[in-house]
């Protein structure tokens, strides 16, 4: 089905889309199924797979996309993304993080390497032309950043186009140098649609009427939001010489300019916020048409510049959007509000999401 939400692509002309795409669950369906299975998801980092002959059974987005998954580390040091689903009668190969060298089903003692090539059944010497290529686990598309890795069920765009955007700005600092601080990683349950929670984080133009400290120490004349084919970053400049910004180096395209944040958003549910302390990393995980959950991984990569700057107080900040966004999805629940329009100045990030999800549901 085709769901004709039209964005027009100049954005001085555009609608924002209607309230009926946030509460239909036809159209959350599609959004499953045209969008989010073709997206790239980020899984975390290669500490879920530590050493040789670990693996780390998972569904992406905490089980939205039911596709059991299966992260396995070879004795090489080899990470791979598999299909966690035996080729034989389809149990669940692993159910819980462990060391092994093999995988093995406990149902019939089918067996395979940690790359996914089938080794082993019983019982099957007079099966003919066994085993064939789909007696092997099916592998992923897995990438890495640094230490970090995603997937993707069925990739519609390039990566690496994504990350090049990212390591223009931030390629510096060397993303292997940051680390992750699991007590100051956090998970947020929102009564909101995800895309809501999205809408709300592309644009500045609330910032000083909905993050009072935050507005404080960013100079919202100078606020800038640029535009890639699958990726978008906010650039929050410092309000003074006195707040925290970024050392950039002399040949940086933004060498000489107070950059206190970088906000990339990645189409079409990932955050990256990089600081000068660090990145928070936040994954939008759809539940319903009505709630979401928003999940904060925290990566420091100088803890003495924490708690300063714009990348200081986060968890208000959240809980300020979580209040605006929240008071939105009960606002586009009205049979009198059906759509609005664009700031051509401030909500190019918003115009250009709702551009994409309206090709790609149309598609």
């Amino acid at each position: 089905m085709l769901y004709d939400f039209y964005i027009d692509p100049d954005i001085t002309k555009a609608k924002t889309l209607p309230a009926s795409f946030y509460r239909d669950p036809k159209v959350f369906k599609a959004l499953k199924n045209k969008i989010l299975r073709r997206s790239w998801q980020w899984i975390g980092d290669e500490s879920l797979v530590p050493a040789p002959h670990r693996v780390y059974p998972f569904f992406l987005l905490d089980g939205f996309l039911p596709e059991p998954l299966v992260l396995t580390k070879d004795a090489t040091g080899e990470v791979y993304c598999l299909s966690n689903v035996c080729t034989h009668r389809g149990n669940l190969l692993i159910d819980k993080a462990c060391k092994s060298r093999k995988l093995v089903c406990g149902y019939h003692g089918r067996r395979f390497a940690l790359d996914g090539t089938f080794e082993y059944m019983p019982e099957f010497e007079q099966a003919k032309s066994f085993p064939s290529d789909c007696d092997h686990l099916t592998k992923l598309h897995l990438h890495h950043w640094g230490p970090h890795l995603f997937t993707s069920l069925d990739p519609a765009f390039d990566l690496r186009e994504i990350l090049l955007v990212m390591e223009e700005r931030i390629g510096h600092m060397g993303i292997r140098n940051f680390h992750l601080k699991k007590e100051r990683s956090s998970d947020y349950v929102i009564n909101a649609h995800w895309a809501l929670y999205c809408d709300n984080y592309l644009e500045g133009f609330h910032i000083p009427f909905v993050h009072k400290a935050l507005d404080s120490v960013l100079e919202y004349g100078s606020y800038d939001t640029l535009l890639f084919d699958h990726i978008s970053l906010q650039v929050g400049y410092a309000s003074s010489d006195e707040e925290l910004v970024f050392d950039l180096p002399k040949d940086h395209v933004d060498h000489g300019k107070k950059v206190a944040a970088y906000y990339f958003w990645v189409f079409p549910n990932l955050m990256f916020n990089f600081y000068p302390w660090g990145l928070s990393v936040n994954v939008v995980k759809p539940v319903s048409e009505e709630q979401s959950k928003v999940s904060f991984r925290t990566y420091v990569y100088d803890e003495s510049k924490m708690d300063l700057g714009a990348g200081s107080g986060l968890d208000t900040v959240e809980m300020e959007d979580e209040a605006v966004v929240e008071s939105v999805q009960k606002g586009v629940q009205s049979g009198l509000y059906s759509h609005g329009r664009f700031s051509p100045t401030k909500e190019k990030g918003v115009h250009h999401f709702h551009l994409l999800l309206s090709q790609y549901l149309r598609s």
